[in-house]
């Protein structure tokens, strides 16, 4: 789950404005990534990730980080405000015909309040408009795959460790979840 909240590569200098996530979400934003936002990120992956990857035995405390170091490119990527602070980040990037949903993750204080759905949203809106398919990966038997089942996301494969996803232009969500 992996630049921007856009389809073309090119994105926004300026941050989207706020928008109220849900009743009990504060307003939020999305702004460019930079360079620096590298280890923050990379520490909220390794946090993250930690439950799933540990239950799957495929938890490294170096490989987690590194694997996000070796693809982060700011260009594609878009850090998550919540109330002028890092709440997660997103990055959606061309790849294989399609544009690939990566490094999507909200740090633990800020999931379950209908922020990730709100960004989920965003994401699919831009997609949407450019008639361009969406893919990702998630780690079998995380919670993440209902809310992008919910978000018209379907399964194309899978294996031991990975779901892999996909959702066309315009798939409507699932709004009885």
């Amino acid at each position: 789950m992996d630049a921007g909240v856009m389809g073309s590569g090119t994105r926004p200098d300026t941050a989207l404005s706020a928008r109220t996530a849900s009743s009990h979400a504060a307003a939020w934003a999305l702004r460019s990534a930079v360079a620096a936002d590298l280890e923050m990120i990379a520490e909220l992956r390794a946090t993250v990730m930690r439950a799933d990857l540990e239950r799957l035995g495929r938890y490294d405390d170096q490989r987690v980080r590194q694997r996000l170091r070796d693809s982060f490119s700011p260009r594609y990527t878009s850090i998550i405000m919540l109330d002028r602070e890092l709440a997660g980040c997103v990055t959606v990037r061309p790849a294989e015909g399609r544009q690939w949903l990566e490094h999507f993750y909200l740090a633990a204080h800020c999931q379950g309040r209908g922020l990730g759905s709100a960004v989920l949203r965003t994401v699919l809106e831009r997609t949407d408009a450019q008639g361009l398919t969406v893919g990702l990966n998630v780690l079998q038997g995380s919670g993440a795959r209902r809310l992008y089942e919910r978000h018209g996301f379907v399964v194309e494969a899978q294996d031991e460790i990975d779901v892999f996803m996909m959702r066309p232009p315009g798939a409507v969500p699932d709004t009885r979840a």
